[in-house]
């Protein structure tokens, strides 16, 4: 902890105040922590700025409409907890998520309509998905042997906490030597791994799953870098031999930005090195981080 900064080591927001990291809970009886019935939303701070927060905003409260809660706080409050968090912290570089629980019903009854809903949020210091030498190689990818919970059970374009398949994912993965794991579909196809999306890059155009993935903030900035860059882009299933078969390989993921595969399963992707298409991708995301149009800087005390 930095000397004489309570919240150097990150600060969160719970019931109105302001806390040390290290001292933030929620009550136990909440139905977040008891039954996951809750979303949440993370967005980055890169050298003193957030990066598209309007659209973090935009996916949180959507989605808290869509789970039929409602945040305590106006749109505007969040953004103010957001930004105090990191400028109590003094963080250039940090993780922040904002988090909406259906909270904890009054003791007489189990209904979730009694609940009232809770908001919390939190900023620490950022990690990266990928560190710079993992970025270099690229990453070793294997497809998980358990199926992603359908679409149809859990809408996965509501951020949330059901990670129970991409958690036993992650450690088979592990067990196996390799960096992390993509999950099928019922039918075979590519969804997402444990916080990212993936892509895939065949003859020059860029392919996504286009259903039963989360709409990832990083995914939709590399799709709108491929319509810049007059990068052909498709949204479309791909089955997972067409997946093992691609000529590049990347993933996304606001912790990470745009990560390079260069390996999935035993196979080795083109030589090795992040390819071409991926790097161009890469690259331009980098920029954005630039851009004015796409940063909120925080007003730090210094």
């Amino acid at each position: 902890m930095s000397q004489g900064n309570a919240f150097a080591d990150g600060c969160a927001h719970v019931a109105g105040n302001y806390v040390p990291i290290a001292q933030a809970g929620i009550p136990i009886r909440d139905f977040g922590f008891l039954r996951s019935d809750a979303t949440y939303d993370v967005v980055h701070v890169w050298d003193g700025s957030f990066f598209r927060l309007e659209d973090h905003l935009d996916r949180f409260f959507r989605n808290i409409g869509r789970l039929r809660m409602t945040c305590p706080l106006s749109r505007d409050a969040v953004a103010e907890v957001l930004i105090e968090c990191v400028r109590k912290s003094g963080l250039r570089n940090a993780y922040v998520e904002a988090i909406c629980t259906r909270g904890e019903p009054p003791v007489e009854t189990r209904n979730p309509r009694d609940a009232v809903n809770r908001f919390f949020a939190f900023a620490a210091p950022f990690v990266p998905y990928a560190d710079a030498d993992a970025k270099r190689r690229g990453l070793h990818l294997v497809i998980g042997s358990l199926r992603r919970i359908p679409p149809e059970s859990v809408d996965p374009t509501v951020k949330n906490y059901h990670w129970h398949d991409l958690t036993a994912g992650l450690f088979e993965a592990q067990d196996k030597g390799a960096d992390n794991v993509v999950l099928l579909d019922l039918d075979g196809n590519l969804t997402e791994g444990p916080g990212f999306n993936v892509f895939c890059i065949e003859n020059g155009t860029v392919l996504t799953p286009g259903r039963g993935v989360l709409d990832g903030i990083t995914r939709r900035t590399a799709i709108e870098l491929c319509t810049a860059l007059s990068i052909p882009c498709e949204e479309t299933d791909i089955p997972a031999t067409r997946f093992l078969e691609a000529d590049e390989v990347f993933i996304t993921s606001t912790a990470g930005g745009v990560m390079p595969v260069t390996r999935i399963k035993s196979r080795v992707l083109g030589n090795g090195a992040p390819g071409p298409i991926t790097q161009r991708l890469d690259d331009a995301y980098l920029a954005l981080h630039q851009d004015a149009q796409y940063l909120t800087p925080v007003a730090y005390d210094d």
